[in-house]
């Protein structure tokens, strides 16, 4: 079987084995003779479709004709966190799933494009024990390392600079633990992490309280994503607070998304609701009683709850307003 190409098409990665551009078209439901088609920047004669060849790393935009005027297409409501651009809102971890073939069943069933990993030693009594990289491609799905278990800022910065050298990753998760019982972050340490890993070149999505002058500071120290709680970590409580969430969705700059406190779909719907742009969660999925299941039901929670937003809820009043008018009543 020939290698897969990875290639970006119409802004978004593609895995494909198909060898010509007319290939890669048929692959995706289209008939190259009803297609145009730019290939690195240069536009490729229909004529030349079925020899032309793919290389890994080739990026592709396919337009066709549509009808004019206004569409009901939705719009790409994809998001972007430095640089990296996501359709997937729900971001999923890696820990508390009773082996590695459930948790690459749930991400699957997520729809997740962005797993959090955290960073420890290797096994090296046992090599040849499975990992994770043997269930969930990082070539498919982006890798976010973790500072979990972190106490000072000192072990933080020193993990990830470790995570870098592993695997060349600069899109990081900061998360510094003030104590065990709680795991509230300590946010002065915090503060001094983010710091010294956005001089480093880092790009830390920072796991914060959910204060908004708080997330305010940890943006203008260099944090390319704010995460504030909505409850603490594996407590599945959900959103405790969602006033100050909002206030920090309305004050950011750079994307908000809710990290940890997530029990059920509808606590990560109302996340979405309040302008969030994602979730991330472990717990969750992983200790509900059929986690593939729930996976996929926080897949269509973040989506509803994302349509919702968008939409723009109707105003709540102190008294009833029948949807039929009362005048004309027999």
């Amino acid at each position: 079987m020939p290698d897969q190409l990875s290639l970006t098409v119409n802004g978004e990665t593609r895995r494909t084995q198909a060898a010509t551009i007319a290939a890669l078209v048929r692959e995706l439901g289209l008939a190259p003779e009803k297609v145009a088609v730019e290939h690195n920047g240069t536009i490729a004669p229909r004529s030349t479709l079925e020899q032309a060849a793919l290389a890994d790393g080739d990026a592709l935009e396919i337009v066709h004709f549509v009808g004019g005027g206004s569409q009901d297409a939705p719009d790409d409501d994809s998001w972007e966190v430095a640089g990296h651009r996501f359709t997937s809102r729900l971001i999923v971890g890696t820990g508390k799933y009773k082996d590695f073939a459930q948790n690459a069943a749930a991400v699957e069933a997520a729809g997740a494009e962005i797993v959090t990993v955290a960073v420890r030693r290797v096994n090296v009594s046992d090599p040849s024990q499975p990992v994770l990289m043997d269930f969930i491609d990082p070539k498919k799905v982006t890798y976010l390392p973790n500072t979990a278990g972190c106490f000072t800022a000192e072990e933080a910065i020193r993990t990830l600079r470790l995570a870098r050298e592993a695997g060349g990753w600069d899109l990081v998760k900061l998360e510094v633990l003030g104590e065990a019982k709680t795991l509230y972050p300590d946010m002065r340490e915090t503060l001094k992490a983010t710091e010294v890993l956005a001089g480093e070149g880092f790009k830390p999505m920072v796991y914060c309280v959910d204060d908004p002058i708080a997330a305010k500071q940890l943006e203008e120290a260099g944090a390319v994503a704010i995460m504030p709680l909505g409850a603490p970590i594996g407590s599945g409580l959900g959103i405790q607070n969602q006033v100050t969430i909002r206030l920090i969705v309305e004050g950011a700059k750079v994307p908000v998304l809710v990290d940890a406190g997530v029990g059920t779909a509808s606590d990560a719907a109302v996340a979405m609701e309040l302008g969030c742009d994602g979730v991330l969660m472990n717990t969750a999925i992983a200790e509900a009683k059929e986690p593939v299941r729930m996976a996929h039901a926080m897949k269509l929670a973040v989506e509803a709850g994302r349509l919702a937003y968008l939409s723009g809820r109707m105003g709540r009043r102190r008294y009833a307003d029948p949807s039929s008018p009362l005048a004309g009543l027999i």
